[in-house]
């Protein structure tokens, strides 16, 4: 039997803290915010001073949230490996990510509110649009997705809008079992599948149309 060093608290690197922190926080942020009296908090419940703690986030909420949203990218993709995400059809792919996040978000729903909050403030607008993308590009990798050509970016942009939408939804939502906001993510999820069959026949029509190029070289040089 193989034995794992358990590293303690107080011995963790300032990385090493950041997610164990960050899971220590979420009770506390439906009570106190994504704040400094929060992450005392939650540093007391691992077992650290706070001094130490607030050298993990020092830009403090916004850092804070951060950190928690590369969690759950992180958290997400590997219980898409568990489920077999590989074995499943695109679509089903796409939304069982984002029933995924959903899932994961249950327990922490005043701490999205709050989250929501504070990205939504004017000077956060750049973190806003950067965590968005960060998961749809993290959902899109968790699904399969290869694409490195113009349709990557489009396909990010697409499920970044029905992500967000669906997180807003969600927070509105008191139907059991959340089933209100899957079945507004599924109406989304088809407007993204619609969008790429009708990107697929596009590229597959110009592929077949003749190529200015090759027909100024034919008048160039004729065949004999």
């Amino acid at each position: 039997m193989i034995m794992t060093e358990t590293i303690a608290p107080t011995d963790m690197t300032l990385d090493e803290l950041r997610p164990l922190l960050v899971e220590a926080l979420l009770p506390n942020v439906a009570f106190d915010g994504w704040s400094a009296a929060a992450l005392d908090a939650a540093a007391a419940a691992v077992g650290i001073p706070a001094d130490r703690a607030r050298l993990v986030f020092p830009g403090g909420a916004t850092e804070m949230i951060d950190a928690w949203i590369l969690k759950t990218d992180r958290d997400m993709a590997a219980e898409m490996e568990r489920r077999g995400a590989a074995a499943m059809k695109i679509r089903d792919r796409i939304t069982t990510a984002i029933r995924i996040r959903i899932e994961q978000a249950r327990p922490h729903k005043e701490a999205v509110r709050r989250a929501f909050a504070v990205l939504a403030q004017p000077q956060n607008a750049a973190l806003s649009a950067r965590t968005l993308w960060r998961s749809a590009d993290a959902m899109w990798r968790a699904a399969g997705d290869t694409a490195t050509d113009f349709n990557h970016y489009t396909k990010r942009l697409s499920l970044g809008g029905v992500y967000g939408a669906t997180l807003l939804y969600w927070l509105q939502d008191e139907s059991e079992d959340d089933a209100d906001t899957f079945a507004f993510l599924g109406r989304r999820i088809d407007t993204i599948m619609q969008v790429e069959k009708a990107k697929m026949r596009f590229r597959e029509q110009a592929a077949n149309r003749p190529r200015l190029s090759r027909f100024l070289g034919r008048l160039r040089y004729p065949a004999a």
